[in-house]
């Protein structure tokens, strides 16, 4: 490695709700650097929840928790094969895959605007169901499919 690692930032809480990780997913929804719109959308899932008479922080910290995995697989090339190692997975990047399978599996949804569409994802992950928690269920059966191949890991 030539040069130093670039320092952690922090990232100043949202001004809504007080919270890093809803400020963090604000920014992981934005695109083209429209934080503005990226808000917009995210408070009108927040509000679409609490009318449905559901606290949004709960629901939203829920939603992350179903869909964060603990495993995950890597290649590795060992004699001239790829394996896919399994690997425990770091609690940053447990919120970043949950983040962005979420933010993926709302996109994925046709027919209507983001907002009700992320709305959606979150109560659905935070049950247990939807598009992002499958993701989770996917990557966690490769994961357990490749353990034979664990010891290849350092």
């Amino acid at each position: 490695m030539r040069h130093k690692r670039a320092p952690k930032r922090t990232i100043a809480p949202d001004l809504r709700y007080q919270s890093t990780e809803v400020a963090k997913f604000i920014n992981y929804l934005m695109g083209g650097g429209k934080k503005n719109t990226a808000t917009r959308v995210f408070y009108s899932a927040f509000d679409r929840i609490a009318k449905a008479g559901q606290d949004p922080l709960h629901v939203f910290d829920e939603a992350i928790k179903n869909t964060g995995p603990t495993l995950e697989v890597r290649s590795k090339r060992v004699g001239g094969a790829n394996y896919q190692i399994p690997f425990p997975v770091r609690s940053e990047r447990r919120f970043f895959l949950a983040a962005h399978w979420i933010i993926d599996a709302a996109k994925g949804r046709k027919g209507a605007p983001m907002g009700i569409k992320l709305a959606d994802e979150l109560v659905q992950a935070a049950k247990g169901e939807g598009a992002a928690v499958k993701k989770r269920q996917d990557v966690y059966r490769m994961a357990e499919a490749n353990k034979a191949f664990a010891h290849f890991a350092r």
